[in-house]
């Protein structure tokens, strides 16, 4: 069994969109270069057999994330993508009947967490055209995600632009059901073949500026994943999305010593006795849906 059940890979930390709950980097703009991809393949292979493409940034925005598919295949990984699926029209030609590709989350909150955006029919529609081209053409998995919940629950004005979405899916599948009758937060429900619907809470990117508290609590970063940056920067998990948990640079050194530094080793002890070590941990609220 290999140590990571995935590594996260931010092909770019560059995005067409600024959504409201997803603080923007204040990290050099930047596309990862294939060759550098390719490093960092080689480096990890030993470690997972599953990758995706994002922390930060919209991955269909790079000009070659078919080749980024096509040399996933070649060195014998699968590839998970979450997108906003603004740029679905656009990418699709390279992302079908690519065979490393195993599944697409669209994040459908995406939407109206930009008040810019406009005609969320044509957008949802152009998402669904895709699914069920995909889905007749590929073996590829897709997750339909609305993570925009309230921790009390859904206010009136989430309810009414969920619907919006929401009976456009349930026409387009042909369901006789009404989805948020039968959908629990944080667990899935399959709509068609390999199609799926994810409603959950809306999570809040931890943030030195946010209250620090005790750290109790656990994390799955190092654990079952680790992510590396667009600059070759390793991180403990998808959500430091500031590289400030700089555990070194796949372009620096190997990724096997950076994994067994002290510094991670720290980390992943701590959190087996439930103990937050790092500051930017210990202002993290997602470890706490862990206890």
């Amino acid at each position: 069994m290999k140590k990571y059940k995935k590594v996260y890979i931010e092909i770019t930390n560059i995005c067409n969109l600024a959504c409201e709950f997803c603080p923007q980097t204040i990290r050099q703009p930047e596309f990862m270069k294939l060759e550098v991809f390719s490093n960092i393949l080689d480096q990890i292979k030993s470690y997972t057999d599953y990758i995706y493409f994002h922390v930060k940034g919209e991955p269909l925005l790079h000009p070659e994330i078919d080749k980024f598919l096509d040399l996933s295949y070649e060195k014998g990984f699968k590839v998970n993508i979450t997108t906003n699926g603004t740029l679905i029209n656009k990418a699709k030609d390279k992302l079908l009947l690519k065979p490393s590709l195993r599944q697409i989350n669209f994040s459908l909150h995406s939407f109206d967490g930009n008040h810019g955006l406009q005609n969320k029919d044509e957008y949802i529609n152009n998402i669904i055209l895709f699914i069920k081209e995909a889905v007749d053409k590929t073996d590829t998995l897709i997750s339909l995600r609305l993570w925009n919940l309230d921790e009390d629950n859904i206010t009136n004005l989430q309810r009414k632009r969920n619907r919006q979405i929401l009976d456009i899916i349930e026409s387009s599948f042909d369901l006789d059901y009404k989805i948020e009758e039968i959908v629990i937060p944080s667990r899935g429900i399959k709509i068609a073949d390999r199609v799926y619907l994810n409603q959950d809470y809306e999570f809040k990117w931890p943030d030195l500026k946010e209250i620090e508290d005790e750290g109790r609590g656990f994390c799955y970063g190092l654990k079952s994943h680790v992510a590396i940056l667009v600059d070759g920067t390793v991180v403990p998990c998808c959500l430091d999305g500031e590289g400030i948990i700089n555990l070194g640079n796949i372009n620096k050194a190997l990724f096997s010593e950076i994994i067994e530094s002290d510094r991670a080793k720290n980390i992943v002890n701590g959190f087996s006795r439930r103990q937050a070590v790092e500051e930017l941990c210990r202002r993290c609220s997602y470890r706490k849906r862990f206890w």
